[in-house]
C-alpha cells in the first residue's frame, strides 16, 4: 500500500506546522482566490457573467479565435470544465464554436458581435476590482508576479 507524505510520521514534532490551517500558505492562497472571485461578483452579475466566463472573455479579447484546448491550458481548466462554460457563453450569444477547417479535431472559439460588445464593460471590471483592493498598483503587480512564479506551471 502506498503512503502519502501527509500520512508519514513527523520526525521532529517541533518542526510540524502550528497555528492550524490559517497558518498554511495553501490555505491563504485558496482563501484569497475565493475572496477575489467573490469581489468580482457584484460587477459581473449585471453583465450576466460568472467569474470563469469573465476569464474566458478576457482571453478572447486578447486573441481570437482560440481553440478550446488553448483556452483550457491558459486558464488551467480541463475540457470537462471549459466545454460546458463555452456552451453557456454560446447560448448567451457571446461566442461561437466551430470546427477548425484545417484540423477537424480542433474547435475554435470566436467572439460574436454581442461578445465584442462586452469588451468595454468587462475590461472595466478589472479597474473596479483593482479599485476595491486595498493595495497599490506596484504591490499588485509584485504580488501577481510572485504568485505566477510560486508553483510550476503545467503547460
Amino acid at each position: 500500500m502506498k503512503t502519502h507524505a501527509a500520512d508519514a510520521p513527523v520526525s521532529n514534532p517541533a518542526a510540524a506546522p502550528s497555528g492550524g490551517v490559517g497558518m498554511q500558505l495553501s490555505f491563504a492562497l485558496y482563501s484569497a482566490a475565493n475572496r477575489m472571485a467573490r469581489a468580482h461578483k457584484p460587477f459581473l452579475e449585471p453583465l450576466g457573467l460568472t467569474f470563469p466566463q469573465y476569464l474566458v472573455l478576457l482571453e478572447l479579447f486578447s486573441a481570437a479565435p482560440r481553440s478550446v484546448g488553448e483556452l483550457g491550458t491558459k486558464l488551467g481548466m480541463d475540457t470537462g470544465t471549459i466545454t460546458p462554460l463555452l456552451k453557456r457563453l454560446e447560448a448567451a450569444g457571446a461566442v461561437t464554436r466551430r470546427r477548425d477547417p484545417a484540423d477537424e479535431r480542433r474547435v475554435l472559439v470566436s467572439l460574436t458581435a454581442a461578445g465584442e460588445a462586452l469588451r468595454i464593460p468587462v475590461l472595466g471590471v478589472v479597474d473596479q476590482v483593482k479599485g476595491a483592493c486595498p493595495v497599490d498598483e506596484e504591490r499588485l503587480v509584485a504580488l501577481r508576479d510572485t504568485l505566477a512564479g510560486l508553483a510550476p506551471r503545467e503547460d
